[in-house]
C-alpha cells in the first residue's frame, strides 16, 4: 500500500475513534443530565406542593396585601404570625403563649366566648346580628350601660336627697300631731278625774238621803259610772292613737317611702298667673299682666277667678279666656264663656295649671275619660289629653315620682268578668283582654296611691278643664 493512503486510513481510523469516544461520552452526558434533570424536577415538585401547602398562586400574589408591612430580613409567614401573637395578646393581655396558632386561636375564642357571657347580662346578645358580635362593639355596649347605670344612680341618689327632705318635714309633722294628741289625753284624764270627784260627792250625798232620793242618786251614779267608763274608754283610745303616732315616726325613719308631705297638697293647682288689667265690654276683650317676657304665646288659655277670693277647689271659675295678641308685658285675650251673673273686672286672677311663666309642670294621666260629656268613654282620650299637655309645655310621665306636679285622674278602668271555658271558645284571646284589664285597674290603683301618699294634687277631668280654662271649649271641633 502506498505510503500515502496508508496515511489517510490512519487518519480515517483516528477520527472514528474520536467520534465513536465523543458519542459515548455525549450518550453518558446526555443520561447523567437527563437522570439530575429528573431528580430536580421531582424535588421542585415537592418545593411546589410544600409552597402551594402553605399558600396558593392567588394567594401569594395577594400576601404583601394580606400580611402588611414586612420587616427587613423576615419572611412574610413570619410576619403574619407575629401579627397574630399581636393579636392573640390584645385579647388575652401578657405574652402570646408559645404554642401552635390553632392552639392559641381556640384559647383567645375561649376567652371571648367568657367575656361575651359576662356581657350578656347588660347586652342583648340572643337578638344582635351575630357577624356584629365583637369583643370591642360589646365593650362599647357594656361601657354605654355602664354610664347609664350611673346616670340613673345619680338621680337615684337626687331623689333620695329629696326624700329625706320631706323626711324631716314629715318628722315635725308628726312631732306636732304627737303633741296634739299628748294635750288631747292631758285634757281626758282631767275630764276623768273632775267625774271621779262627782261620782264621789254623789256617793257621800247617797249615804244621807232618803231611800226616793237615794234611787235617783243612785240612776246619776249609774249614769256617771258609764260616763266614766266612756271617758276612760276614750282616754285608752287617746293612748293607743299616741302609741300608733310614735310608731309612725319610728317606721318613718325606718322607710322613707312612707312619709307624709305638708298638708295642702292643691296649693301649687290654686296659685294663680296674672290679672286682668284692661276689660273692653263692647269687644269681649281684656287685657292681662302677663305678656311675651313671661312665655305667653296665642292660642294660650286661662280662666278668670274672682279678685276677692281664693281660686274654688273644683277650679270653675267666672269666665274663660283666649290670648290672641301679645306684648312683652302684657297680652289681649277675647272672652270665650262668661257667667252673666259675675261680670269680668280689673284685678280679676287669671290661671292656667299646665302654663308657668318660670317651668314646666310634669304629669300623669292615668283612667278612662269621657272627652265630650256624652256619656261614653273615648278610645285614646289619655293620648289626646296627654298631646294637650304637651302642647300648653307640660311635660308627662308614665309613673308617680317625686317630680310629679299633678296627677289627672279618670275613671277606673272597666273590669272584664274572668272568662269561663265557653267563653275562651268562642274568643281565644278573652284571656289575654282579662289580664290586661286586670293589670290597667292595678295600675291605676298603684298611682292613685302613690299620689296621696306623695300628697301630689289630683285632678278630675272637669277639674282639670276649669283650671285650664278649657271647659267651654270641648265641644268644638278640633277641641283635641
Amino acid at each position: 500500500m502506498p505510503p500515502r493512503k496508508r496515511q489517510q486510513s490512519s487518519a480515517m481510523l483516528v477520527a472514528l475513534v474520536t467520534f465513536v469516544i465523543l458519542f459515548i461520552a455525549a450518550t453518558i452526558a446526555a443520561v447523567v443530565f437527563y437522570v439530575k434533570a429528573e431528580d430536580y424536577r421531582t424535588a421542585e415538585a415537592a418545593l411546589q406542593t410544600q409552597i402551594d401547602d402553605l399558600a396558593s398562586a392567588v394567594e401569594r400574589q395577594k400576601l404583601g396585601a394580606t400580611v402588611g408591612t414586612k420587616p427587613p430580613r423576615t419572611s412574610w409567614l413570619a410576619t403574619m404570625l407575629d401579627n397574630m401573637d399581636r393579636a392573640v395578646t390584645l385579647v388575652l393581655g401578657g405574652v402570646a403563649p408559645d404554642t401552635s396558632a390553632e392552639v392559641k386561636l381556640k384559647t383567645a375564642a375561649a376567652e371571648v366566648a367568657r367575656a361575651l357571657t359576662a356581657a350578656g347580662r347588660y347586652v342583648d346578645l340572643a337578638n344582635a346580628e351575630p357577624n356584629n358580635v365583637g369583643l370591642t362593639r360589646i365593650i362599647h355596649e357594656v361601657s354605654a350601660e355602664l354610664g347609664r347605670t350611673i346616670d340613673q344612680r345619680t338621680a337615684l341618689e337626687a331623689q333620695i336627697q329629696q326624700l329625706r327632705d320631706r323626711f324631716d318635714d314629715a318628722l315635725a309633722a308628726s312631732a306636732e300631731a304627737e303633741k296634739v294628741v299628748q294635750e288631747e289625753k292631758d285634757q281626758l284624764e282631767q275630764r276623768v278625774n273632775e267625774i271621779t270627784d262627782e261620782y264621789n260627792k254623789l256617793k257621800i250625798l247617797l249615804e244621807k238621803t232618803s231611800d226616793q232620793r237615794a234611787q235617783a242618786i243612785l240612776t246619776q251614779l249609774d249614769q256617771a259610772k258609764n260616763d266614766l267608763n266612756n271617758l276612760n274608754q276614750e282616754l285608752l283610745k287617746t293612748q293607743a292613737e299616741l302609741e300608733l303616732v310614735t310608731g309612725m315616726m319610728r317606721r318613718a325613719q325606718e322607710q322613707v317611702a312612707m312619709i307624709k308631705p305638708p298638708p295642702d297638697s292643691n296649693v301649687a293647682a290654686h296659685r294663680p298667673d296674672g290679672e286682668i288689667i284692661l276689660i273692653n265690654e263692647q269687644a269681649d276683650v281684656v287685657h292681662i299682666s302677663i305678656g311675651s317676657n313671661d312665655r305667653v304665646y296665642r292660642g294660650l288659655t286661662f280662666t278668670v277667678y274672682d279678685r276677692n277670693g281664693p281660686i274654688p277647689k273644683d277650679g270653675k271659675g267666672k269666665a274663660e279666656i283666649e290670648v290672641f295678641d301679645i306684648a312683652p308685658n302684657y297680652s289681649a285675650a277675647r272672652i270665650v264663656t262668661a257667667d252673666e251673673k259675675a261680670p269680668v273686672l280689673l284685678g280679676d286672677a287669671v290661671a292656667n295649671v299646665i302654663w308657668e311663666s318660670d317651668r314646666t309642670n310634669v304629669f300623669v294621666v292615668t283612667g278612662d275619660f269621657d272627652l265630650n260629656n256624652d256619656g261614653a268613654v273615648d278610645p285614646g282620650a289619655s293620648t289626646k289629653i296627654v298631646q294637650l299637655i304637651e302642647k300648653w309645655g307640660g311635660r308627662v310621665q308614665q309613673s308617680m315620682s317625686v317630680d310629679t306636679d299633678f296627677l289627672v285622674l279618670g275613671s277606673p278602668p272597666q273590669l272584664l268578668p274572668k272568662p269561663t271555658l265557653e267563653d275562651l271558645d268562642l274568643d281565644p284571646r278573652a284571656t289575654d283582654r282579662y289580664e290586661a284589664a286586670l293589670a290597667r285597674a292595678s295600675q291605676y290603683r298603684q298611682i292613685l296611691d302613690s299620689a296621696e301618699a306623695l300628697w301630689i294634687p289630683v285632678l278630675n277631668y272637669d277639674r282639670f278643664l276649669y283650671l285650664i280654662g278649657y271647659k267651654g271649649q270641648i265641644g268644638r271641633a278640633g277641641a283635641f
